[in-house]
């Protein structure tokens, strides 16, 4: 067989497969594949608003839940975040108040371990004074300074001075209760 032909073939097969290629991706099963995914910020905004008031027509009506956290005595109220963690830990306080020996950790949290592992929903951020972070699925830490690392958001603290906030937690162990409103 000449060289000639032998590239002609070549050719040949190599349209076939890529024909065969480019119709496998474009079909499976005999049905067109899904659109690629939205990568527009404000198309999956407007996908999650769609979604939060679809939860909403259902007719159940959501209540929102406060944190109550005591340090002393003085007492702070916290807004919970919307995320499995938050529902394990709301079920871990339903029986009561959850009372914690919180240690410090780095001139900047107080943290205590839970003793059960809750569900992780890990996102890059940056703490502030105030947020209620769950670490590494057992650890519920309240931040008084700033820290950036992939933690859960549990919670903010609301109307909060972060020099209050520092006295108040102290530079040693304290004991924190946090109960649901």
């Amino acid at each position: 067989m000449g060289k000639g032909r032998k590239k002609y073939i070549y050719a040949a097969l190599a349209l076939i497969v890529f024909g065969i290629m480019t119709a496998c991706g474009n079909h499976q099963a005999g049905k067109e594949s899904d659109p690629e995914p939205q990568s527009d910020p404000e198309a999956q905004m407007d996908m999650q608003a769609e979604g939060s008031s679809a939860r909403e027509d259902t007719g159940e009506e959501t209540e929102e839940m406060k944190l109550n956290i005591q340090v002393g005595d003085s007492e702070f109220t916290a807004a919970l975040n919307d995320n499995s963690s938050v529902d394990a830990l709301k079920e871990l306080m339903a029986d009561g108040p959850l009372a914690l020996n919180m240690s410090d950790y780095a001139g900047m949290e107080k943290g205590a371990d839970l003793g059960v592992t809750l569900p992780q929903n890990n996102v890059q951020m940056n703490t502030q004074a105030g947020d209620i972070i769950l670490y590494q699925g057992r650890t519920l830490v309240i931040y008084y300074d700033t820290n950036s690392w992939s933690l859960t958001p549990i919670g903010k603290m609301e109307n909060i001075d972060p020099e209050e906030l520092r006295e108040v937690l102290g530079t040693g162990d304290v004991a924190v209760t946090m109960s649901l409103e």
